[in-house]
């Protein structure tokens, strides 16, 4: 069978004027170099009484206080951001004297995390209720030494229950594999006994007059800042600046081994209702 022929298709010429550019292509628009008039935002809405919203949520006592401070980016020297600190200490009642520190750490990665334990040589001024979870004549010895709580598998049932009346648990490494069914009821109010918090120890008695002295314990958050405790707005300012110092050589003696470069960004001390007061670090012989 042949194939059918086809004619081949007709050649199309171009057009004369195909790439001759247009007389008006380069020609700019009449209005392209005239102002144009700014985008219209409403405006935001203001106080009569000329406060900002933040302002707006502070009481007269805060904003009192806070004029009273450098400010964020003004670090002072230890003793006097102390005495700062408490002299803007204005509520009817003892506040915290707290200290939050930033480093240069990542939490994520394992070797850059951050959780021990500072003995502070004044204490925190809090009662602290702690429970002992032991056996033998390791029991009676523990509530000798001031322990609220004591016991082995009777106390194991009872927190089981719900008991949850204390603030730190203390256990001897033959009751860890007991404590480890409370780990959903422990884990996160954060009372779970761990050797890093020092509250998994065979010496159950020195960790209770420790913890009953003033040990507290501390960690890095998801940001890398460290938030601790560290006495109570009726100390003296020397006793706030002592226990502040073992904060920061505690800090220092536990780097992380993941920390690389500048360890320390900021640090800041503040008392539960009242301004921050930025530390400069630098002057107590850090980097």
């Amino acid at each position: 069978m042949r194939r059918a022929m086809y004619p081949p298709p007709p050649r199309v010429e171009p057009r004369a004027d195909a790439f001759e550019p247009r007389a008006d292509a380069f020609e700019p628009r009449a209005d392209a170099f005239e102002p144009r008039a700014p985008p219209h935002h409403p405006q935001r809405a203001t106080r009569k009484d000329g406060k900002s919203a933040l302002e707006a949520r502070q009481s007269k006592r805060f904003r009192k206080a806070q004029a009273g401070v450098p400010g964020r980016m003004n670090p002072i020297e230890a003793g006097e951001a102390v005495k700062l600190m408490l002299a803007n200490a204005t509520a009817k009642f003892p506040e915290t004297a707290e200290c939050h520190i930033r480093l240069n750490i990542d939490p994520k990665y394992n070797d850059q995390q951050l959780r021990a334990t500072v003995a502070l040589p004044k204490g925190t001024g809090k009662t602290v209720r702690v429970a002992v979870l032991t056996s033998g004549d390791n029991i009676a010895a523990a509530k000798a030494a001031g322990a609220d709580f004591a016991g082995a598998d009777d106390l194991v049932e009872e927190i089981a229950g719900g008991m949850l009346d204390f603030d730190l648990l203390i256990a001897s490494p033959d009751m860890m594999p007991k404590a480890a069914k409370l780990g959903r009821a422990l884990g996160p109010k954060g009372l779970m006994p761990n050797p890093k918090a020092g509250t998994v120890t065979p010496d159950v008695v020195t960790a209770v007059n420790e913890f009953k002295g003033g040990k507290v314990e501390f960690r890095a958050d998801k940001q890398g800042i460290v938030h601790v405790p560290f006495g109570k707005t009726n100390f003296k300012d020397a006793d706030l600046s002592e226990n502040l110092e073992a904060i920061v050589e505690a800090i220092n003696a536990n780097r992380p081994p993941g920390a690389k470069g500048i360890y320390w960004k900021s640090m800041y001390i503040a008392s539960t209702m009242g301004p921050s007061v930025q530390v400069d670090y630098s002057a107590m012989g850090k980097e």
